[in-house]
């Protein structure tokens, strides 16, 4: 090749170059976060039982763009859904179909339990007395790579739009080692089943835990984070003590003001408030220029 044509070629292999280099360590940021997104709480609350499979099921079936869940560690390194780092008896029967008695009310920590035993427990034939209009259905609670299973087999079936999943990591330092692992081993087990998956790109990991968020950060950066948030100290101080800036900001939605809404659009966030289940208030929220919504129904998105 002479060096005229070499001169010629030299910019586009230097753009291939760094094309192929971006995708190695950015593979998700081609992903765009939906423009208004309407996010299902540990799937559809409201109507199924909480972050179970059906409920993952049923926010798909009424168009959410975002299935969101709660992520716990079992004894054996199991990732599983749950909110609760125990079995609650608000809404989980024992394997005989009995009620929990009160005095065991804590007595079944996840983190404590092989994820064999867990199983056993009904998580969904109990209706959780705050939810009135709650299906109860026996189910269990899963493991995340069963739900994601479940999510995309359904996705293909329907030939529904790929919906993110926002993964909240259920920690605080408080009860590392006793309720969960530390940061970074909660972190691990986590992704590895998010990669095996092959979904980074449609992942959220959220956290009220800087921690865990800072571990995204510095070993996943590829993949978006969402800062919970429901002190009511402001967004600078709640950035400030995260260190960096994630793709969006998810605080109560009772502390959303115009300003809010202002302040962090500013900063390049998406704000996504949560938990929102009167559709005048998902209204007012829209109104004030909110990226998103978090609801015990989903259902409701189809009013708004």
């Amino acid at each position: 090749m002479n060096r005229n044509r070499f001169c010629f070629f030299l910019p586009f292999l230097l753009l291939l170059s760094c094309t192929n280099q971006m995708s190695k360590t950015s593979p998700t940021t081609a992903t765009s976060l939906p423009a208004f997104d309407k996010e299902g709480h540990r799937g559809a609350r409201g109507l199924m039982p909480e972050n179970t499979i059906p409920a993952m099921l049923k926010a798909l079936e009424l168009g959410v763009t975002t299935l969101e869940m709660d992520a716990h560690i079992t004894k054996d390194k199991q990732v599983i859904l749950s909110h609760d780092p125990y079995l609650n008896p608000d809404h989980v029967l024992l394997p005989s179909g009995d009620e929990i008695p009160a005095a065991d009310a804590k007595k079944y920590v996840l983190y404590q339990l092989d994820y064999e035993q867990i199983r056993q427990f009904d998580a969904g034939s109990k209706r959780n007395p705050k939810f009135p209009e709650q299906q109860p259905v026996k189910t269990r609670k899963p493991l995340l790579a069963d739900v994601i299973d479940a999510v995309q087999a359904q996705v293909q079936r329907e030939q529904l739009p790929q919906p993110f999943y926002n993964i909240e990591t259920k920690s605080k330092a408080s009860t590392d080692g006793k309720n969960h692992p530390a940061p970074e081993e909660f972190v691990k087990l986590l992704m590895q089943v998010v990669e095996e998956k092959n979904i980074s790109e449609w992942v959220i990991i959220q956290s009220f835990d800087v921690r865990t968020l800072q571990v995204m950060q510095q070993q996943y950066p590829h993949v978006k984070t969402s800062l919970l948030v429901e002190n009511p100290k402001g967004i600078d101080w709640n950035l400030e003590q995260l260190g960096f800036t994630p793709n969006i900001y998810s605080p109560y939605y009772k502390l959303v003001t115009p300003k809010l809404v202002e302040q962090s659009h500013a900063k390049g966030l998406k704000i996504v408030p949560w938990t929102v289940n009167k559709l005048s208030d998902m209204q007012q929220l829209q109104q004030m220029g909110v990226d998103g919504i978090i609801t015990d129904y989903p259902n409701l998105f189809q009013e708004l």
